[in-house]
């Protein structure tokens, strides 16, 4: 990245700074939502917006969300950086305080705007990523701060689940999605999507209650699968149940569904899963399709 936003200006990589007594730095206080663009548009830039303008009110960060003004600004960063689509990451931390816990809500946030490539598989619109593995990982996803999860600088769950990811040799070689549970055994998502399986024609997912985030494409499929008449639930459910699947795929805002093809456990223990969008008439290539066509892609 060649440039950076900062606070609405278009920055230098190398001058992107912010002062050291930021409580983003110092606590972890913010928020940050991770999109892509599609023909150069933020895609559901609107419901990023929503959550992260809910979470800065439960934290005490003033935020008022301005959907025109912010596609403006990506647009002139994905320009200055030389990109047709981008990965970007909009970040809002609570901004200088004096060191100690605040004893009221902030005043001065700093919002900090990123865009770089999209990764290889998704550089074509219309291009998703290939199926995946998921391996389970023993690092627990710990509760949420607070009453939900927000997608907050509070990373070091994701770090660890990550760290203990690269120790697998097969997780590596097939590049595979790292799967948490909560701390009561129930599957709850990955370490950077959430969790979808089908059997029997029914499609489920954790419910929010495992601690999981709410995330934005999630909701989407939902939806999908409401619209077309697809029976879905979320609930509790467990690893052996998951080895059950007909399908199996994970979704977030930059891969869009990835489907899952194979399950790995720690003891190098390998499940195969068929390829649901190798399926004809399967329920990941129907919400893929569908997906795809709210997205404006035909």
């Amino acid at each position: 990245m060649k440039y950076i936003g900062v606070n609405g200006v278009l920055t230098e990589a190398a001058k992107a700074v912010i002062h050291v007594s930021d409580h983003g730095f110092l606590y972890g206080m913010g928020l940050f939502e991770t999109f892509r663009t599609y023909k150069g548009v933020p895609f559901l830039l609107d419901r990023h917006l929503h959550r992260l303008a809910e979470g800065c009110r439960m934290l005490g960060i003033p935020f008022q969300p301005d959907e025109e003004r912010l596609t403006r600004q990506i647009q002139g960063l994905m320009v200055a950086n030389g990109l047709g689509e981008a990965y970007i990451r909009y970040t809002v931390s609570a901004g200088e305080e004096v060191l100690g816990l605040p004893s009221g809500d902030y005043t001065r946030p700093n919002h900090i705007l990123f865009a770089k490539p999209l990764p290889s598989a998704n550089t074509q619109v219309g291009g998703s990523a290939p199926p995946s593995a998921l391996q389970l990982l023993r690092t627990p996803r710990n509760t949420p701060e607070g009453e939900i999860r927000l997608k907050s600088l509070h990373y070091m769950n994701n770090i660890l689940a990550k760290r203990e990811l690269q120790q697998y040799a097969a997780a590596v070689q097939y590049k595979a999605e790292g799967m948490m549970l909560a701390a009561n055994g129930f599957l709850a998502e990955g370490m950077v999507s959430n969790l979808f399986f089908v059997q029997h024609g029914t499609l489920y997912t954790p419910d929010l209650s495992t601690g999981i985030l709410p995330g934005i494409t999630r909701e989407l499929i939902l939806e999908l699968a409401e619209a077309q008449g697809i029976p879905y639930e979320q609930g509790l459910y467990r690893w052996d149940e998951l080895q059950q699947a007909d399908e199996i795929f994970m979704t977030n805002s930059i891969q869009e569904i990835r489907p899952v093809h194979l399950l790995l456990e720690p003891d190098g223990t390998m499940h195969h899963v068929p390829d649901s969008l190798a399926q004809s008439g399967s329920i990941t290539g129907l919400l893929l399709r569908d997906y795809r066509q709210k997205a404006g892609i035909k």
